[in-house]
Parts: C-alpha cells; structure tokens; sequence
C-alpha cells in the first residue's frame, strides 16, 4: 500500500489526500456505522489523517462518528469540521447563518460532540450573505485567540470574499469542489486567490460525487435516498454525456493499469503541491483504492490526454440543484 505523504495548507500540515466522512452520515444512500468507523481507523492506519466532517452532516450524527472513530487516536488526525449550514435536530434547514453569536455556539457544539478540546481547521461552510464575513471572521478569531481552533477556512466562496476573510485572520485553506468535471476554480479567480495569498485549497468531490469512479453506469444504481438522483449532472441528458466523459476517462486509466477513480483523483493531485483532495467514502475497500492515486505517476502526455478527454466545461448540468448557497 503507498505509505501517504504530506502537504501543506498556509502553515497546517496534513496528509496528502484526505478523507471526507459526509457520506458516512447522510446523502449517499444506505450507510453501515460499523463500516464507517472502521474505514476512519484504516483510513488513520495508512496514514490518510487528515479528516473532513460539518456540523450538518446527518444532521451532527457524523461529527460523533468521527468522534467515536479517532477516540484514543485523537493526536494522530488533522480534524476539519464546519458551521454555517444551519439545521434543526429532524434535519430541517435553517439557512445559512454566519453571525457571532452562532459561530460561537456552533463551535462549542462541535467541540463537544468530536469529543475534543480544538478544532484543527474550522471552515465557514458557506457564506451568509446578510452577515459581513468581516463580523464572521471577527468571531472566528476570537475562537483561534482562545485556543478552541488552530487554523481557519472557507467554502464555496468568491475570490474577494476570501480576500475580505484573510484581511480579518489569515485563511488557511479555501474549500470548493475541484475534479475533472467541475473546474470553475481554474477560472473564477479562486485558485489564482489562494496561490497569491499563500492559501491551501482543498478538492472535494475530487470523484465528481462518484461518477468519475465509474461505478455508476445508470441512476438506478444509486439508492432511492440518494441526494444524486435529484442532481441534474445525474439526471436524463445529462447523465448519458456525462458518462461518455467517464468513458473517455477510463479508457487511459487502464492504459496506465489504474480505475478511473485513481486516475481522475491522480489528476487533481497533480495540478499543485497546495491543492489536497479529499475523497469521500464509507467503505474501506474504497478508501485503500483511493490512497493508491498517491502512487501514480502522470507524465505531461498523460495530463494533456486527461485534459483533452474531460476538459474545462465539459461535465453537463450544474452542480447543485439550486446554485444559491454558492458564493460568486
């Protein structure tokens, strides 16, 4: 098994290729708790420690699965979690909220359910547009100057909100979807942000919510509660070109003996040391195929074949029903 290197983020380090545990909890379908906790220790055992969960994710039942995961383990994982993306107990959405008083609270909650006394890095998970993220950000300082939180983040956010973030506490990682068929960082401005202002940038979805796996071949494949059915990458026209860029994509993975996952996850480590992706999954099986990208190499031939086969824009469809959360 390729033993995980590290990068890093502004001045945090962590394992090269993360581990998003969401689907663990919520939105990918059937889930087996057992099987979640194991693939976090396997996860921590090869050396995969740096852990992404939210507040939102179940909602708070995977905040206490990681929790429960890293117990006796806690000094060896880099734990990310997330506020903003208010919900009630049932898993009613709030909205998105962003002022002090919650940021605290939210943190506090946090706190107590990781079973933990910090926070690696703490993300605003998506902007509150009738909150100035200078008062956000304000709040969060004050959680990095009490020792509750290391380092600090953002998701989904424009270039010059990230830019108003920085100027109140330094950023340390920015957080948006990143793969082969969701590129918009290469050109809305983010990417080029994060570089001048010496920020990490963190890919999630680097699998394009699996389908760059190449495991799903119908919608039918996925459960009947699975959030991806109501995606429009995932629905009708969409779903039949998409999975021709799939194709395309599995077509040089296994001229290089590698799956498509491993391909397309090799890819975005490829496109810079400060970019970390941090795959999804709630299998162990899963994850030990998605540590094998760290070992493939990609020539400058391949990555121009890659890009000609998924280029920019290429992906049919948005990437969320309903594009509002994003900031642009």
């Amino acid at each position: 098994m390729t033993v995980v290197t590290t990068r890093r983020l502004g001045e945090l380090e962590v394992s090269a290729e993360g581990l998003g545990c969401m689907g663990m909890s919520e939105f990918y379908g059937r889930s087996d708790e057992g099987e979640a906790v194991a693939t976090v220790r396997r996860a921590l055992d090869l050396g995969v420690t740096f852990l992404d969960t939210a507040d939102m994710y179940g909602p708070f039942t995977n905040e206490r699965l990681v929790g429960r995961a890293i117990a006796g383990r806690r000094e060896e994982a880099v734990l990310a979690t997330k506020f903003g993306n208010q919900r009630t107990e049932d898993g009613a959405m709030v909205g998105i909220n962003g002022r002090p008083d919650y940021v605290r609270r939210a943190c506090d909650d946090s706190l107590r359910r990781l079973g933990v006394d910090h926070i690696d890095l703490y993300y605003q998970h998506r902007v509150d547009r009738d909150t100035p993220v200078e008062e956000t950000w304000g709040a969060l300082h004050e959680l990095v100057e009490a020792g509750k939180v290391r380092h600090l983040g953002i998701s989904e956010a424009a270039a010059g909100t990230i830019r108003r973030a920085h100027a109140v506490h330094p950023v340390t990682a920015v957080q948006t979807e990143y793969s082969l068929w969701s590129r918009d960082p290469e050109h809305n401005g983010v990417l080029a942000a994060c570089r001048e202002l010496g920020i990490g940038f963190v890919a999630y979805s680097p699998l394009g919510r699996g389908f760059l796996s190449g495991q799903i071949r119908r919608p039918e494949d996925l459960d009947a509660d699975d959030f991806r059915r109501h995606n429009p990458r995932f629905q009708g026209e969409n779903f039949t070109r998409n999975l021709e860029l799939v194709d395309r994509v599995r077509e040089i993975a296994d001229e290089k003996g590698a799956t498509p996952a491993q391909l397309a996850l090799a890819w975005v480590l490829h496109q810079g040391q400060d970019i970390v992706p941090i795959p999804g999954t709630k299998r162990t099986r899963y994850l030990e195929e998605n540590v094998g990208a760290l070992g493939l190499a990609l020539t400058a031939g391949d990555l121009e074949r890659i890009d000609s086969a998924a280029p920019a824009g290429s992906a049919a469809g948005d990437r969320y029903p309903d594009m509002s959360t994003v900031d642009i």
